[in-house]
């Protein structure tokens, strides 16, 4: 079945996801005894508000490991959103980006969301106006509404599901095999490689994240040549010239989880660096490469870099811890409509989770399911 982009108005000449609104205010570097003060300050405030860090691959490698000492999580989104909603900590603090803070809170409303700076957003999520998207619903009253994490809490209100490239994939494969049409939004990449291993019947949003839509397939074919032992994972949020090299295409745990059980010396990484931190503590024996965005004489955008996730630092972390702010809000009847589509996953995940369970020893610590 063909694919149909709503191409959004907004966007401009330089693309679906112009950096025009990325006004990333990233933290200064930080010396490195300047980085153990602030971590030992976080650790013990994390302690004296019982609150636990949530962390996201991308940020910050000192807040991953910040967040695992101190018995928080670094994960996907999806394993964000388990975590928070399942941990007892009254205070959750979210290393990440508002739509992350967002889900959050959505989920846990008795409990209070720290984010270090609110101003970290997402080019999907900006790209993606929830009365814009109410008007493309309206217009496709047949279809299921198929959400990305990365959005607005206004514009999970009016999915029907959330997914996450985790598990995106066997949500519209269900729906098909179901019979429903599906209205996606907003990375037309994930859509489109959805739509093409499925073959369901979808409309895609035209967005696109700026880090992911920055790789290209030319030049990822020079660098393997370069490195021909090397094996390619990639996130679906890429283009279709970088998904069609890969070895490995899936989400950033699937991607961790291939590099620590893979057999190949060197892997070339189409995704945000951020995620080589962990990678490199936990497979420290292999060879991490960063997949090339537009190449050397290119102006680069974000160069494999997200600038809102970058904005997550210690500074700004002990600052919300000793303030309480800056605080995540969602409106209560809004609240409530993008629970639904969330909990619909979460459900559906669990369910396939509990049906398929693995014996725990094959589960690699630290990086959770795949």
């Amino acid at each position: 079945m063909s694919q149909t982009l709503f191409d959004y108005t907004r966007q401009d000449a330089a693309g679906a996801c112009s950096t025009a609104h990325a006004w990333a205010k990233v933290p200064a570097p930080l010396t490195p005894p300047e980085r153990h003060a602030l971590a030992e300050r976080a650790a013990a405030l994390l302690k004296q508000h019982n609150a636990v860090l949530v962390a996201h691959y991308y940020v910050d490698g000192a807040l991953q490991d910040l967040a695992l000492a101190t018995g928080g999580i670094v994960s996907d989104s999806l394993e964000m959103a388990r975590f928070g909603r399942d941990h007892a900590a009254q205070t959750l603090v979210v290393a990440g980006v508002r739509f992350m803070g967002e889900t959050a809170k959505i989920l846990s409303p008795e409990k209070r969301v720290l984010m270090p700076d609110l101003d970290a957003t997402c080019s999907l999520d900006l790209g993606c106006p929830a009365d814009d998207f109410a008007r493309f619903c309206d217009a496709h009253p047949d279809r299921q509404v198929v959400v990305y994490a990365n959005t607005s809490a206004a514009v999970k209100a009016r999915a029907d599901w959330m997914v996450t490239s985790s598990c995106a994939l066997e949500i519209v494969s269900d729906l098909h095999a179901k019979g429903q049409k599906i209205l996606w939004a907003p990375d037309r990449h994930l859509g489109r490689y959805i739509q093409e291993q499925t073959g369901a019947d979808m409309l895609l949003w035209n967005g696109a994240c700026i880090v992911h839509d920055e790789f290209r397939g030319l030049e990822l074919e020079i660098l393997r040549e370069q490195h021909p032992g090397a094996l390619v994972l990639v996130h679906p949020e890429s283009p279709k010239s970088v998904v069609e090299q890969a070895d490995v295409v899936g989400s950033t745990s699937a991607l961790i989880k291939a590099v620590v059980e893979g057999n190949a010396p060197a892997y070339i990484v189409a995704t945000d660096n951020g995620i080589l931190h962990r990678m490199r503590q936990l497979a420290p024996g292999k060879t991490l490469i960063e997949a090339p965005t537009a190449g050397n004489s290119a102006t680069c955008k974000s160069c494999a870099h997200c600038p809102w996730m970058a904005m997550n630092g210690l500074a700004n972390l002990v600052d919300c811890l000793e303030s309480g702010e800056p605080q995540i809000q969602v409106d209560e009847p809004l609240r409530v409509k993008a629970q639904a589509c969330i909990n619909r996953m979460l459900d559906f995940t669990a369910a396939r989770r509990s049906a398929t369970a693995a014996p725990t020893s094959g589960i690699t610590p630290g990086i959770g399911a795949a």
